[in-house]
C-alpha cells in the first residue's frame, strides 16, 4: 500500500509522507464540514427535502474531491459554493420566482458548459492570461477573506448598523474558545509541533465542551444516511431557452469560474506547486474536475460545486498531494454515517485555523511593487475587495478591470492580452445587466 501511495501521489518528490498528508485532509475536512450544516439549512428553503440535501451535499463533496485527488492530484477539496448556494436559493428562487427544479437544471446546464469550455482549454487560457501582479494579489484577499470568515465564526467580528463590522461580544463563550485555539495554535506552531492546527481545533472543542457550549451525542453517534430521491435528477426543462436562463446560467459560470480559479491560484501557490507566473501544470485537470463536479452535483440534487479556499488549511499543515483530497474525501464518506460525532465541532474551534492560514496566504503581498500604480491600485483593488464584498469573484472582477481600464489609459497597452481584454468587456456587461435588472426589479 504504502509503495502505492508513493507511485500515485509521487510523495517523496513532494516532500512529504502518508501521515503529513492525512492529517492534512483531515483538517481541512474540520474547516470545511460546516457546509455540512450550512448548505441543507440555504436550500431547504426553497422546499428542497432538508435530510436528502445533507446526504447530496456529502455525497457530491465525496465525488468531486476525489476528481482533485485521483485526476488533478491536488491537495484541494472541492464542495457546493457558499454564496452559490445563496444565490440559488435567494436569487432564483425567491427574486425570480423560479423553482428549485430550474435552478437545479441552470447548474446542470452550467456544469455541461464548464465542461466544455475546459475540454477546448478556454477557461485553462483565461487563467493563465491573469496578470502576474494580480496572481500575486488573490492569495492575499483570500487570506483576508478567510480570516474575517473565521472571526466572524467565533463572534470576535459582528456586524454593525452604524459602522458595518464591529468588535463582538466578549461574554460569548464562543470568542474565547475562538482565542484559547488560536494561542494554543500559534505557540504548537513556534516551537515546530507537526498538526499545530488540528491539536488546537480539538483543545479548542474539548474547551467548548467543559464551557457546555458544545454538547456530547445523547443517542447512537451512528446512523442511515437519508435518501437523496426526493431530489436526485429533478430537472425541469420548460425555461431552458428563455432570457432568464441565460442571465441565471451566465452568473453561475460567472462566479463559479473565478471563485474556482482564485481559490485554486492561492491554495496551490501557497503549496509551492506553481511555478513563477503562478501556473501549475495541473490546471486543466483541476478545472475538469471542478466541472466535472458541478454536473454530478446537479445531478444528486445540490447547487454548484467549486474549490474550497479552507483547503488552505490543510496544506498549512503540510499537504501536498492528491492523498490530502483523498483523506478528506474519506472524512465526508465518515461523517455521512457519523454525523452526529463529526459535527459536533462547533465554528468557533475551527476558527484559529482559518485566522492562522489568512497569516500564511497574506506573505505574498512583499512580491508587488506598489511604486507602480498601473500595478498597485489593481493589486490593492483586488485584495480589499474579497473581504469587502465578502467575495474571492468581486475581488479578481475589479482588480482585472482597473488592470485593465489603467494600463491602457496610461499609454501601457502592451501589458494587456487579448484574454484580458474579453473578459474586461464581460465583466463590464455582466455589471451592466446586474444594474439594469436591480433597476427593473426597483421600478416594479
Amino acid at each position: 500500500m504504502k509503495n502505492l501511495l508513493e507511485k500515485t501521489f509521487k510523495l517523496t518528490e513532494n516532500k512529504t509522507t502518508i501521515r503529513k498528508e492525512l492529517l492534512a485532509g483531515l483538517i481541512t475536512f474540520l474547516t470545511m464540514s460546516y457546509i455540512l450544516i450550512v448548505n441543507p439549512s440555504i436550500l431547504s428553503t426553497t422546499g428542497m427535502d432538508k435530510d436528502a440535501l445533507f446526504t447530496a451535499t456529502a455525497l457530491a463533496t465525496i465525488f468531486a474531491t476525489l476528481m482533485m485527488a485521483l485526476y488533478a492530484k491536488l491537495p484541494i477539496a472541492q464542495a457546493p459554493g457558499m454564496g452559490l448556494n445563496a444565490f440559488f436559493a435567494f436569487t432564483i428562487c425567491g427574486v425570480m420566482g423560479y423553482s428549485w427544479q430550474f435552478a437545479l437544471t441552470a447548474v446542470f446546464i452550467e456544469g455541461i458548459i464548464f465542461i466544455l469550455l475546459t475540454f477546448f482549454n478556454v477557461r485553462e487560457l483565461i487563467v493563465k492570461s491573469i496578470p502576474k501582479v494580480l496572481k500575486d494579489a488573490i492569495p492575499v484577499g483570500i487570506g483576508l477573506f478567510i480570516t474575517l470568515i473565521g472571526l466572524k465564526n467565533a463572534g470576535i467580528v459582528v456586524s454593525s448598523p452604524a459602522t458595518l463590522v464591529a468588535l463582538g461580544d466578549f461574554s460569548q463563550h464562543s470568542v474565547w474558545i475562538a482565542f484559547l485555539g488560536l494561542i494554543v495554535t500559534a505557540v504548537l506552531f513556534v516551537r515546530n509541533i507537526n498538526g499545530s492546527i488540528l491539536i488546537g481545533i480539538v483543545v479548542a472543542t474539548i474547551f467548548g465542551i467543559i464551557l457546555g457550549d458544545v454538547t456530547l451525542p445523547d443517542t447512537s453517534i451512528i446512523s442511515t444516511p437519508p435518501s437523496i430521491a426526493p431530489i436526485f435528477a429533478q430537472f425541469e426543462w420548460d425555461h431552458i431557452l428563455s432570457f432568464n436562463m441565460l442571465v441565471v446560467v451566465f452568473t453561475l459560470l460567472f462566479v463559479n469560474l473565478f471563485d474556482t480559479v482564485g481559490t485554486l491560484i492561492g491554495v496551490v501557490s501557497k503549496a509551492g506547486l506553481a511555478d513563477e507566473d503562478g501556473n501549475f501544470p495541473q490546471m486543466k485537470k483541476a478545472l475538469f474536475s471542478d466541472a466535472l463536479g458541478t454536473t454530478v452535483g446537479s445531478i444528486l440534487g445540490t447547487s454548484t460545486i467549486t474549490a474550497y479556499v479552507e483547503s488552505a488549511s490543510g496544506v498549512a499543515s503540510g499537504g501536498r498531494t492528491g492523498l490530502t483530497s483523498v483523506s478528506t474525501a474519506m472524512m465526508f464518506i465518515l461523517a455521512l454515517f457519523f454525523a452526529p460525532l463529526f459535527l459536533m465541532v462547533p465554528a468557533a474551534a475551527t476558527s484559529p485555523a482559518l485566522i492562522i492560514v489568512g497569516l500564511f496566504m497574506i506573505s505574498s503581498v512583499a512580491k508587488i511593487n506598489f511604486s507602480d500604480m498601473s500595478e498597485g491600485l489593481p493589486a490593492f483593488l483586488t485584495i480589499v475587495f474579497m473581504p469587502f464584498t465578502y467575495s474571492i469573484a468581486e475581488g479578481i472582477v475589479f482588480g482585472m478591470l482597473s488592470f485593465a481600464f489603467i494600463k491602457v489609459c496610461s499609454g501601457k497597452h502592451k501589458d494587456v492580452s487579448t484574454t484580458v481584454y474579453v473578459i474586461a468587456i464581460l465583466f463590464l456587461l455582466k455589471i451592466i445587466l446586474d444594474a439594469s435588472h436591480i433597476m427593473t426589479n426597483a421600478a416594479g
